[in-house]
């Protein structure tokens, strides 16, 4: 199970894009809780405090204790924008969780031991990571903050599928029950393999090494002949 982490916010009653503007530019991010059967409720969080919980993994995948004005009411991070370039987060939503219904999350997965496995020591092989997260379903108790995979055994043509990796307890992939098609893979190990052209090139670069090579040995040996032997 993932560790919870409190936000603490402030509830609010001025909406609308010019209520939206004002507390951007007091350092608030306008923010709405909503889902569990309640209605929404509009919300402000100082952005310093989303702009530090933002860098963490678990800010986006985890349970959060969300303090609105003491309040405290377990969430997740459902979506969120951006400024387009600067470090703003401009607005947010948080779902409410129901503790006895299960969740569909997208959690994070941690490659572990690559560098050290025959495929990450061998040139020219390349290990592709296709998926970086992928989605789950369980109860919010058992919502892990991310699934390790470890590729210490990893070799040079080997494929690895969503079956394959280990859940913790009593978590799904919902894709699984969709059927085989949606077994997807999510390392592939390719070898790279050599172009014509680029064998054409290291043929040429070669055989130009070996005629200079002995170009240069030639005059090594006439000099060293005896200058009285006519022979």
């Amino acid at each position: 199970m993932s560790k919870t982490h409190e936000i603490k916010a402030q509830s609010r009653k001025d909406e609308g894009k010019g209520a939206s503007r004002r507390l951007r530019r007091a350092a608030f991010v306008p923010a709405v809780v909503y889902g569990a059967g309640q209605a929404p409720e509009s919300i402000q969080i100082e952005h310093n405090t989303i702009l530090l919980a933002a860098k963490h993994e678990w800010f986006f995948s985890s349970i959060l204790d969300l303090n609105v004005d003491g309040k405290v009411q377990k969430v997740l991070v459902r979506d969120w924008q951006k400024h387009p370039f600067k470090q703003l987060m401009m607005h947010m939503d948080f779902l409410r969780i129901d503790e006895n219904a299960k969740l569909r999350v997208n959690v994070p997965l941690h490659f572990l031991n690559q560098e050290t496995s025959t495929a990450g020591k061998t040139s020219g092989v390349v290990i592709s990571h296709n998926l970086t997260e992928v989605e789950i379903s369980c109860l919010p108790k058992h919502l892990p903050e991310f699934i390790d995979l470890d590729l210490g055994a990893l070799q040079a043509g080997d494929i690895i599928h969503l079956s394959d990796l280990k859940l913790p307890a009593n978590v799904e992939l919902p894709a699984l029950q969709l059927g085989e098609d949606h077994d997807i893979p999510v390392v592939t190990v390719n070898v790279v393999k050599e172009s014509a052209a680029d064998a054409a090139e290291d043929a040429a670069a070669e055989a130009e090494a070996e005629a200079n090579k002995a170009a240069a040995a030639k005059p090594a040996k006439a000099a060293a002949k005896p200058a009285g032997d006519k022979k």
